[in-house]
């Protein structure tokens, strides 16, 4: 039973471990075997929220890790082929060790369209950026991946002379009209020379 004297000690903070391990708050008497089986089950739960702690702590490294590398590439304003969208999220994906059925059903969309996500084969719907950042409890912002998604599109609408050529036939202004010089180029006002 609960030690009136003892328990006024242990409120002011004047107890020894000795006292404190052989005290009993709780006012049953258990048999051997039921403070067995209490044992074992504290042990068990013990194990189970160090196993969570660390999954959760692993986490937390893998997603700080991840946004670390963003930031420094974005930082350096030279988009990168090697360096895209889908490179990042595969890299996301494998530092958490997960199968990409797994992390496609974990972020709500089809594998095949995770697939092409990460192979560059289409670029990420709006909702893309703000699910990841949901999916890292908001340690790698939407704003993160949106920016690597930007700079892949920047380098496209800069790069791409077949889009500008097929874009130029819809485009009529009397301000600038279009010249083709000798070879077939233009005078560059589309293109922003």
């Amino acid at each position: 039973m609960i030690n009136i004297f003892m328990f006024n000690r242990k409120l002011n903070g004047k107890v020894t471990q000795a006292e404190l391990d052989g005290d009993v708050f709780i006012g049953v008497e258990l048999t051997p075997a039921q403070k067995k089986e209490a044992a074992r089950c504290y042990a068990e739960a013990m194990k189970k929220d160090k196993e969570e702690m660390t999954e959760k702590v692993r986490a937390t490294l893998i997603h700080t890790h991840i946004r670390g590398r963003i930031d420094s590439y974005l930082a350096t304003k030279k988009y990168d082929p090697a360096m895209s969208f889908g490179y990042f999220l595969k890299e996301y994906i494998d530092k958490l060790e997960l199968k990409r059925k797994d992390f496609a059903a974990q972020i709500g969309i089809d594998e095949t369209q995770l697939s092409q996500l990460i192979n560059g084969h289409r670029l990420p719907p709006d909702y893309m950026p703000i699910r990841l950042e949901i999916h890292s409890n908001n340690r790698i912002p939407a704003g993160h991946w949106y920016k690597l998604v930007t700079m892949e599109k920047e380098h496209y609408i800069k790069t791409d002379m077949e889009i500008r050529k097929k874009q130029r036939k819809y485009v009529h202004n009397p301000l600038y009209p279009q010249t083709v010089r000798a070879g077939g180029k233009s005078n560059g006002v589309l293109d922003g020379r």
